[in-house]
């Protein structure tokens, strides 16, 4: 069957080749684990870190996992029956939060692994962490799915979405896949007694050093065409280069003028949600060697 899960539609045959991706038919998972780095409204979160993804940007701090070629030391599980035992030993350690991290290449196996996950017992607050190039009809396929989409929102201008995630497209078809989700869970974020979400949006945008036009715009577009009210916004200023030979700007870490320029902004349209400190640059540093804790 040809492939049109994300917006690329490489249209290859997954049990004979991979496309841009990389990805296979059957799963390939690098890491399962409880991560307490997400927003306070979803700490402690139970992440499965998917191998491989449809963006394959320059400067992505996941690289490890993300390529198109995933060295096999890197991928831990393989089937939804160990993705699902695994999830299941963990989920206690959470608030029953259950995080799908850049899944738009396996989204076909979702239904199965939380059905699985159901058989054994347990039904999380679904999660699904996004780079945002997302297909709408893949995303209507987890309408009663997904509890809280968790998309970030990279760019809004052509130029660098070309240049770093090699998709020109990235901001048309990203605004269009939040209006989606948007339909989906609705844009405000609903927490239980003890501030745990349980429905919702949340987008994520991380601030690129010397591209503050690019997250302007970010702002404006997510104020303009969301309720600011209450949508929620995570801020970040955790870039780092995650290898020597990336070209300037993305050769260095964000300055403190480039993030509270932007941050400054944040606050002038009204938005809500979460800021970072500038050294936060230095608390994400995966290492998936290590399946059941990278972060550590």
């Amino acid at each position: 069957m040809e492939c049109s899960l994300c917006p690329r539609r490489c249209g290859v045959d997954r049990t004979n080749g991979r496309g841009f991706c990389g990805a296979p038919e059957g799963l390939e998972v690098s890491a399962i684990c409880v991560h307490a780095g997400e927003e306070p409204p979803l700490n402690p979160i139970v992440n499965v870190f998917f191998s491989h993804c449809n963006l394959h940007c320059i400067y992505c701090q996941n690289h490890d996992i993300s390529a198109a070629n995933v060295a096999d030391s890197m991928v831990h599980y393989r089937t939804v029956d160990e993705v699902a035992d695994r999830i299941c030993e963990l989920l206690p350690q959470s608030h029953n939060l259950l995080g799908f991290v850049t899944a738009s290449h396996y989204a076909h196996h979702l239904a199965a692994i939380v059905e699985a996950v159901h058989q054994r017992g347990f039904a999380p607050t679904v999660v699904y962490n996004s780079s945002g190039y997302e297909s709408i009809e893949t995303l209507q396929t987890l309408d009663g799915l997904v509890d809280i989409y968790l998309p970030d929102l990279k760019y809004l201008l052509p130029a660098p979405a070309l240049a770093y995630s090699h998709a020109e497209d990235y901001p048309e078809v990203a605004t269009r896949a939040i209006l989606e989700m948007k339909r989906q869970v609705g844009a405000g974020l609903k927490c239980d007694d003890e501030g745990v979400a349980f429905r919702g949006l949340i987008i994520r945008h991380l601030v690129l050093p010397g591209h503050t036009d690019n997250s302007m715009a970010v702002l404006d577009w997510i104020a303009d065409n969301l309720p600011v009210f209450n949508i929620h916004v995570s801020l970040m200023a955790q870039y780092f280069p995650p290898r020597p030979d990336l070209p300037s700007p993305l050769d260095r870490t964000l300055t403190e003028e480039e993030y509270r320029l932007v941050a400054d902004h944040y606050q002038q349209l009204g938005l809500d949600g979460w800021l970072q400190e500038l050294a936060s640059e230095h608390n994400y540093r995966p290492d998936f060697t290590k399946k059941n804790n990278p972060f550590a």
